[in-house]
């Protein structure tokens, strides 16, 4: 890699047919929730790789869409393997094209998934086909894996994730970057705790005082609990739906509400969740059930991350493109990498703008730029 733009010339002489492939990825609708049509692009991804030189493998699932893997096997093998995290399904229902077709207009790609993330998805293609056409070696194998639940917190598919990503000495994440390009070195965790108070049903005219009202205590303990949020700290608690109670004329014996905690540190994590599980209700009579809890521990700034990001930064550099780094407080699969001790990047996909957004788009013109900086950094780790 003498000439660091030989690279990005190699790839830009090839995006036209890359914006075909983008296509049918986007056009390849895979709603979380829809496990045909997340399976369809697992199997057509299974071939794509195999096209290009790596092992793919299908994992299969029951209960939402197959896993996909595939290895691009290094000839040295010396080192310890790298992952490329990625994930197969999208937010937009099947159906969405229909609405909102893929589109390319004033140097942007639009269409549901395009930003998040079926641009990441075709950069693992692009750089598995540059490994075999240009023979580059990476020096150590290069793990690929993508989810097919990761917009519902990877429940499914967790177990198989951390199967692949063992042994592994870096994950890179091809999640959508911060705007300007910006790679993400820290993202929030958290999770869903869903609280149940059981109460006493009575007439509210005729036996009110015999009542214990389900819904009177839940209000007391959403309060309490929404006094832990703390900006300074990165915790934040915000009820996001509450119901109960039968009739206005009926103390009400039920109440449940669920709630949404982000922290910044796993230790915040462990303080939140013993918090919640230790309730105890102001009015004796009730009963409180917590459920839930943390599904993704924060993706934390540490050495092993910043080390990784000046790695980054230095292919990035020979790109001429300078390489920003932010924080997010949503989660990724990234989240799960970083708390097994993997250092983790994430936000290595293609710039652009609306991740879930009626308005998602990618830049075409940095398409070139990030396959190479992909190249690049795979072989500097």
């Amino acid at each position: 890699m003498n000439d660091p733009f030989a690279l990005v010339r190699y790839f830009a002489s090839m995006l036209d047919q890359d914006l075909v492939l983008l296509r049918h990825l986007v056009e390849l609708e895979s709603h979380t929730l829809d496990k045909a049509a997340v399976d369809r692009l697992s199997n057509f991804l299974a071939k794509a790789f195999r096209l290009e030189g790596a092992e793919p493998e299908i994992i299969p699932e029951i209960r939402c869409g197959n896993a996909l893997k595939a290895v691009w096997k290094s000839r040295a093998g010396a080192g310890k393997p790298i992952l490329i995290l990625g994930h197969l399904d999208t937010v937009w229902k099947s159906g969405t094209l229909r609405e909102r077709p893929f589109e390319v207009k004033d140097r942007k790609a639009y269409g549901p998934g395009v930003f998040d993330m079926k641009a990441g998805i075709l950069l693992s293609l692009m750089v598995c086909r540059a490994f075999r056409e240009k023979d580059m070696d990476p020096g150590k194998d290069v793990r690929f894996f993508f989810a097919p639940d990761e917009e519902v917190g990877s429940g499914q598919s967790l177990h198989h994730l951390r199967e692949v990503a063992q042994y592994c000495q870096a994950v890179l994440c091809l999640e959508p970057p911060l705007p300007g390009g910006k790679a993400k070195t820290f993202r929030k965790g958290g999770g869903i705790f869903r609280l149940r108070v059981h109460g006493i049903a009575a007439h509210a005219g005729v036996d009110h005082e015999k009542g214990a009202n389900a819904i009177l205590e839940l209000s007391r303990q959403l309060v309490a609990l929404n006094s832990m949020t703390d900006y300074a700290r990165g915790i934040t608690v915000s009820v996001g739906t509450i119901c109960g109670g039968t009739a206005s004329n009926v103390v009400p014996a039920e109440a449940e509400a669920e709630i949404d905690v982000r922290v910044s540190t796993a230790a915040d994590g462990e303080w939140i969740t013993r918090t919640f599980q230790g309730l105890q209700p102001w009015d004796s009579r009730c009963t409180l059930v917590m459920s839930g809890g943390i599904q993704r521990a924060p993706l934390e700034r540490t050495a092993g991350v910043v080390q990784l990001y000046e790695k980054a930064r230095s292919s990035a550099r020979e790109l001429d493109l300078e390489l920003g780094e932010g924080s997010t407080g949503g989660g990724s699969d990234g989240c799960f990498t970083a708390a097994m001790g993997i250092p983790t990047l994430d936000g290595l996909g293609v710039d652009g703008h609306g991740a879930h957004a009626l308005d998602e788009f990618i830049r075409i013109d940095d398409i070139p730029t990030r396959a190479a900086l992909l190249c690049y950094l795979i072989n500097s780790i």
